[in-house]
């Protein structure tokens, strides 16, 4: 067991406040800090403290895969197959969907054939793999996730009030179902530019009109997409005359409190909105952008990946495992997740029966135990066990505190 310390990633819709707070530095940082990365992802590795010197967590795991990694070594080509995050968005991410393993491998491999370098800014593919993903909130956090039930879209579309939404509404109203998302979605997101130029804009008078209606204190008041049109104007603001502000009409719009998850698997197409949150993934940073961002956006690549299943809103319940435990179940092979709730004076709770795994805290300064070696971490900091430790136990210092745990699902 060793200290780990996470890699600092800067993006513009990051925090100048939340993870400076969070790891008590002072406040307001000098840039937007977005991501705090604990993992071996080549991109940008966090560094384990051994005997007084920082290494990276990479190069450890390349240089003896079986001592860190042990039996999942084999099934993950000799890698850690999973990404640990807190992440922390100010300003909305970009609208993206991720590939499955099968397109993933395909892409890579079709992007290599066209000799387009690793680092280019219209790669797609940087690796072979899938990006299953969980994010836990640790504040409210704000989400789009996953194509909404069309019948609900139709009724948000004739809410607004837009005269020019009404062929759209009846399009998606007589075909109800993924064929029906599908087909509104590609309209929209490759409208040329002049007609997004008139549509746009009355879509946001609309929302507006919809937002002041809300605001009437009569009982006929609408009150059902306030979340929705609120957030339309807000993409505007930030991506003027962006298709994609159109595409949020069709996406669940969702509010996790704190402890609550959210899971995606490939093809959901999505977008953050705000908050802060624990986030793990399998190890792979393969992004289909669709819009809202100033990065590359590929419509045609993107549109082979979604899937266009209308989506139940996919928040996944904290599963209350005793002792303060909470697990978040996902299909994802490359990692499990769980949350500790440590209280003062209480007895040490097992976090890990036995690597590979990553301790995270987000609260207090509890202790971690491995037979007779006790770390302290602080919020924001973090402990790798390998596979040749064995249990790691934590307690509590004066004050209560929070710790998340992430191992291998297929250990």
């Amino acid at each position: 067991m060793h200290e780990l310390v996470g890699a600092l990633r800067s993006y513009a819709w990051g925090s100048r406040t939340a993870l400076a707070r969070l790891c008590g530095r002072p406040v307001p940082s000098a840039h937007p800090e977005a991501e705090l990365w604990f993992g071996a992802h080549p991109a940008d590795p966090a560094r384990l403290r051994l005997d007084g010197r920082n290494a990276s967590l990479l190069e450890v795991v390349d240089a003896d895969p079986q001592h860190e990694l042990g039996s999942v070594a084999p099934a993950f080509g000799g890698r850690l197959p999973f990404l640990l995050k807190i992440l922390a968005a100010e300003e909305p991410l970009s609208l993206q969907a991720h590939p499955s393993a099968e397109q993933a491998r395909a892409g890579f491999r079709r992007e290599n054939e066209a000799r387009v370098p690793l680092d280019s800014p219209l790669r797609n593919y940087r690796d072979e793999n899938h990006k299953p993903e969980l994010v836990v909130a640790l504040e409210r956090f704000e989400a789009l996730a996953g194509f909404r039930e069309p019948r609900r879209t139709v009724a948000l579309l004739h809410a607004l009030g837009v005269p020019e939404l009404i062929p759209y509404a009846e399009l998606l109203g007589a075909q109800p179902d993924s064929d029906g998302l599908r087909t509104l979605f590609t309209t929209w997101i490759t409208l040329p530019q002049a007609m997004l130029a008139t549509l746009l804009p009355k879509v946001l008078d609309g929302c507006v009109h919809y937002l002041k209606q809300s605001d009437d204190e009569s009982a006929s008041a609408p009150k059902e997409f306030v979340a929705e049109a609120r957030t339309v104007l807000e993409l505007a603001e930030g991506y003027p005359g962006d298709a994609g502000v159109l595409a949020a009409l069709l996406l669940n719009r969702i509010t996790l409190e704190p402890g609550q998850g959210l899971y995606l698997a490939a093809g959901n197409l999505h977008a953050y909105l705000s908050g802060v949150g624990v986030e793990i993934m399998a190890n792979s940073d393969n992004v289909l952008r669709g819009g809202l961002t100033p990065k590359h956006v590929d419509v045609p690549e993107l549109l082979r990946v979604l899937d266009f299943e209308p989506l139940e809103v996919p928040i996944v319940a904290p599963e209350p495992l005793g002792d303060g435990a909470f697990g978040y179940p996902t299909p994802a092979r490359e990692f499990e997740l769980r949350r500790f709730e440590l209280t003062p004076d209480a007895e040490p709770v097992e976090i890990l029966d036995g690597g590979p795994g990553i301790i995270l805290c987000t609260a207090g300064n509890p202790w971690l135990r491995h037979g007779a070696d006790e770390l302290r971490i602080a919020p924001g900091g973090a402990a790798w066990v390998s596979a040749a430790d064995g249990p790691v136990r934590a307690r509590a210092d004066a004050d209560a505190a929070q710790v998340f745990c992430a191992c291998v699902h297929d250990r």
